[in-house]
């Protein structure tokens, strides 16, 4: 039956293709046996709801009617969301750049009817132009080789097939040494921009694991220019386009080499992210433009991104009215006409002229006083005008909003918001990072499994590794901010499920996707960060936690060997290795905190734990009287004269007792540097 099958659908971008001339289909066993019953190969279409050049080539190729006859007749057409199958669009991502293109979204890419990719590209003009052929020439040329020469496609499809499945078990085995995490730090600062701050050059992304392992390496080393650096790119961060100045929330990417011109899509993810660097910079710097920014995005996500079970939304895209950035963007005549007398001051502090700074328009930023920073005089001043701006910008058409629930990104945004929620003190964060716990808990797990994705009541898909890693972290911050020791059960759960259905038994680390995830070609299994952090990335710190926590040495076995596993990728590519390097040094360092005494009587020690920026910290606290693990250093410890009572320990090394805050703290910063 020719038609197009997505009205089915819960996803926000497939919906958005739905009335298309293409008869497209959602990725599954029912469309690959189509393309076979048919002999057809496959056009398969990767985006996402918040795609710029998504948006450009659905308008200009799939909403026409002539594009649509030539894609139907020649094809099978396959239309993915990349957010709700991460684990398809990894696969035909690779193979793209096993072909040497540098990849991006849309992702088009040509299969046999078996799903085995070919060729492919990115986004393709309907008409040719710059020596690029137009879409409907490649679509024709593609599907002449397909019938006429396919001893071609076949030498293309079992080079790339080769290549996936090599990829999936490449393993570089080795043992670290912890001189390695300085010498990286030392390579990563070859690539900083001694500017604007971040990596030299353009397009601009934040890169967060990347800084964080900078951070992370500053307050372990007290090196200052490590220090400089992440301050440096956020700083410019915060003040540049990129930031949304009147609603919060940080754009995806830098266009330009300042962080003036943002792709202006905000994704959940990117701000989960930032939102935990500026926690734990603010924490060591007091700077108050990292609380700012911290509150605007909390405030952000609260009154734009929480759907009304509490979960947290996907993204917002960067168009509306069809236009890149036209949400955002003002002209001086508009902030005149709002402003009044105000608007010369504010158009002073926030680069707006006649001419504008982008496309002949005005994108809000303060990138001048990014290195001198803003009064507190002047933010109060500057704060009733961004209200009025933000009241006007609501009466325009809003962009997209992309309300589905994804497990991965909400237990990034859930961690830290309960990391931020400690370290400012703000109960109502924590909370509400619990209530989102709870939807997932409750709404995403059906017969003991988690899934990826929630949208409408219809849960979709088994969980990629990602989710029950970024889950387990959003159940340890939990368990640390709210002093419940259930969220360390839940945490243990997630490794659970991930041992079951992950575990690369023969190469060591964690699969991608489920041993009973169905119609891949290939199981991927990587430990590099791309958008967001690695599952094998992350796991050895979170599991170093979760055995100090529990006593159970197993995990810290695992967490041994996942360390071990990619241990040799240190020598090829160190770029994407941030989250893998963070998690190194929790194994190596990690600083356990015990509290003795009941919550009330150890509040103020707690506090001045949670104050410090202590990435490696493990936070535990008992009753008197109560046993910690037999194998945990503080084992058999007390409280002293019935008080109060707190040690730090570093390996199997505990301090003297500890009876108030400010030995407390004397004694975390001693530990917070080892080396």
């Amino acid at each position: 039956m020719s038609r197009n099958f997505l009205s089915d659908e819960t996803s926000p971008y497939l919906l958005q293709h739905k009335d298309n001339p293409v008869h497209w289909r959602p990725w599954g066993e029912a469309a690959l046996a189509e393309a076979r019953a048919q002999r057809k190969p496959i056009l398969l279409s990767i985006g996402y709801a918040a795609c710029h050049w998504c948006h450009v080539m659905a308008h200009e190729s799939f909403e026409d009617e002539a594009t649509a006859e030539v894609m139907n007749r020649l094809f099978v057409p396959i239309k993915v969301d990349r957010e709700e199958r991460p684990d398809i669009d990894t696969i035909y991502m690779s193979a793209l750049q096993m072909l040497g293109e540098q990849g991006g979204w849309p992702l088009t890419m040509f299969l046999t009817p078996d799903g085995e990719p070919f060729w492919g590209g990115t986004y393709f003009p309907k008409e040719a132009n710059y020596g690029r052929p137009g879409f409907i020439a490649v679509l024709e040329e593609v599907a002449r080789l397909f019938r006429d020469e396919p001893n071609k496609i076949d030498k293309n499809r079992t080079a790339l097939v080769k290549g996936l499945a090599a990829q999936a078990a490449h393993v570089h085995p080795g043992e670290p040494t912890p001189e390695i995490l300085d010498t990286v730090a030392d390579k990563f600062m070859t690539l900083m921009d001694p500017v604007h701050g971040g990596i030299r050059g353009a397009p601009k992304f934040p890169q967060t694991p990347l800084l964080v392992f900078l951070w992370r390496t500053h307050l372990r080393t007290g090196r200052d220019d490590l220090r400089a650096a992440v301050t440096r790119a956020l700083d410019h961060i915060c003040e540049g386009g990129i930031y949304d100045h009147l609603g919060g929330g940080f754009a995806r990417y830098s266009v330009d080499e300042r962080w003036l011109a943002p792709h202006f899509e905000k994704m959940l993810y990117d701000n989960a992210q930032l939102l935990s660097l500026l926690a734990s910079a603010w924490a060591e710097t007091q700077k108050p433009l990292y609380a700012r920014r911290a509150r605007e995005t909390v405030e952000w996500l609260f009154r734009e991104m929480t759907v009304p079970e509490g979960a947290f939304a996907a993204s917002l895209d960067a168009d509306s009215e069809g236009e890149e950035g036209r949400f955002y963007v003002w002209s001086e005549k508009e902030i005149d006409a709002l402003l009044g007398p105000d608007s010369a001051r504010f158009k002073k502090a926030y680069d707006v002229s006649a001419h504008g700074n982008w496309k002949h328009t005005n994108i809000l930023n303060r990138l001048a006083r990014a290195e001198t920073g803003v009064t507190e005089d002047e933010e109060k001043s500057l704060a009733p005008l961004r209200a009025k701006l933000l009241a006007a910008r609501a009466h325009r058409i809003r962009p997209g909003f992309d309300d589905k629930v994804l497990s991965d990104w909400n237990g990034l945004m859930i961690a830290a918001l309960a990391e931020a929620g400690a370290a400012f003190a703000e109960p109502a964060w924590i909370a509400a990072a619990a209530r989102a716990f709870a939807f997932v808990k409750s709404r995403m797990i059906r017969d003991g499994r988690l899934h990826h994705a929630w949208r409408e009541e219809k849960l979709q898909h088994r969980a990629m590794a990602d989710g029950l890693a970024n889950m387990t972290a959003a159940a340890l911050a939990l368990a640390e901010a709210t002093d419940d020791a259930a969220y360390v059960a839940d945490a243990e759960n997630f490794i659970a499920e991930l041992d079951a259905h992950y575990r690369d038994e023969k190469n060591g680390g964690y699969f991608f996707t489920a041993d009973d995830a169905g119609a891949l070609i290939v199981r991927t299994r990587t430990v590099s960060d791309n958008a967001t952090p690695a599952a094998n990335g992350v796991l050895p710190g979170l599991l170093t936690k979760l055995s100090l926590l529990t006593g159970k040495t197993g995990y810290l076995i695992r967490a041994d060997e996942i360390i071990r596993t990619f241990a040799g990728e240190l020598s090829h590519n160190i770029f994407p290795l941030g989250s893998y390097l963070a998690s190194f040094e929790t194994r190596l360092w990690p600083i356990q905190i015990v509290l003795i005494g009941t919550r009330e009587e150890t509040e103020a020690m707690r506090r001045t734990s949670l104050d410090l920026a202590l990435p490696t910290r493990i936070l535990s606290r008992i009753d008197a009287g109560a046993s910690l693990p037999e194998n945990h250093p503080a084992h058999g410890k007390r409280a002293i004269d019935g008080k109060p009572t707190a040690y730090v320990c570093m390996g199997e090394a505990c301090s003297l007792p500890i009876a108030d805050s400010d030995a407390l703290r004397a004694a975390l910063i001693e530990a917070r540097s080892p080396s």
